[in-house]
């Protein structure tokens, strides 16, 4: 089976399909990005070259939607089944103003373990290629109109697939392709520290985005495993570190859960925290996922959060509840995945 061509570059596409003209390569970039289905799309190919890469290639993509689920707020989930019939998935999220972010996984599954997250409960399988990444954003554009912002906080831990999340961004970012700005992509880790010095030196230069969670040490410890073997004096390091190479404003989540790290002394902790840093924090009210022993914070817990940290001068947003009615909301991923029929 030939390998999918969405997660190649105008040259490789090229050298994949035997052009002798290395233009041809540029055509079916082009065309895959505006959402071609087959080479028959292609009018600008000449006939016989169409029909047999046709016969090489009866689909120009590796994937399939074989899941979709609507909110009535707008939100829209879609379960994708990959070629080895695994599968993720992936959310477009669509605010007041009508802007659409696309949200990807990077793995099948998370071995990352956040106990507040249903992604951490389903284990690792492995992780995506770079053509099922890039596939996500060019299912959603098919169907529901191109989004402008694109956020690695989907399914999995993207520092942990840094080479293929690299590939997809160039693919993504490519002037001849979907020509998506750098400065529209977020990718969001929970806090593996050699991956965000790992970015500081090698990029790719996109937003950043570390789920924080807690400031203190013992609880990020108990919600985030990670904190085990990579503390909060190693994060800080780790991000005064690409503060330093970039210069760029960095986004700490905060996911606050009702009775255990949304009190005036967490919150205070985060402050005093985030401070050395050119940060935003982004709170972000737990949601709901059936068997897990949590509760959503009550709603003057967040208004004090927020008046707390603007307070000691740290800007802040509060993350707007979207996509809970199809659990495709943060944490919420992964309901819907089970072995194929």
């Amino acid at each position: 089976m030939e390998r999918p061509l969405s997660g190649l570059l105008p040259r490789e596409i090229a050298a994949e399909c035997g052009f002798d003209r290395p233009f041809r390569g540029t055509q079916v970039f082009k065309w895959i990005a505006a959402g071609a289905q087959s080479f028959q799309d292609m009018t600008n190919i000449p006939a016989p070259e169409r029909e047999s890469l046709s016969a090489r290639f009866p689909s120009l993509l590796g994937t399939t939607v074989d899941g979709r689920f609507r909110d009535e707020d707008g939100t829209v989930k879609l379960r994708l089944r990959l070629p080895d019939g695994a599968a993720v998935e992936t959310v477009l999220l669509t605010d007041i103003e009508g802007r659409k972010t696309a949200c990807i996984s990077t793995q099948v599954g998370c071995p990352m373990g956040c106990a507040f997250c249903k992604t951490g409960t389903l284990g690792f399988l492995r992780n995506l290629e770079a053509f099922e990444i890039v596939e996500q954003y060019l299912h959603l554009t098919r169907m529901f109109g191109r989004p402008s912002n694109l956020v690695f906080m989907g399914m999995g831990e993207p520092l942990l697939n840094l080479a293929q999340v690299r590939r997809s961004v160039e693919v993504l970012a490519h002037p001849e392709g979907i020509g998506l700005s750098l400065r529209k992509i977020t990718i969001s880790t929970c806090g593996l520290t050699e991956g965000i010095r790992d970015l500081a030196d090698s990029g790719p230069h996109v937003r950043l985005a570390v789920s924080l969670t807690s400031a203190v040490e013992e609880t990020r410890s108990g919600l985030m495993p990670v904190n085990r073997t990579r503390g909060l004096a190693d994060l800080r390091d780790a991000l005064e570190y690409y503060q330093g190479k970039t210069g760029d404003r960095i986004t700490l989540e905060a996911v606050l859960i009702g009775g255990v790290n949304d009190r005036s002394e967490d919150i205070q902790a985060i402050a005093d925290w985030s401070r050395p840093l050119k940060v935003q924090v982004n709170l972000i009210p737990w949601n709901p996922v059936p068997d897990l022993p949590f509760r959503e914070p009550a709603r003057r817990a967040v208004e004090d959060a927020v008046t707390l940290l603007e307070s000691a001068g740290i800007p802040v947003t509060r993350r707007m509840r979207r996509g809970r009615g199809v659990l495709g909301a943060c944490g919420q991923l992964g309901d819907t995945l089970r072995a194929p029929d």
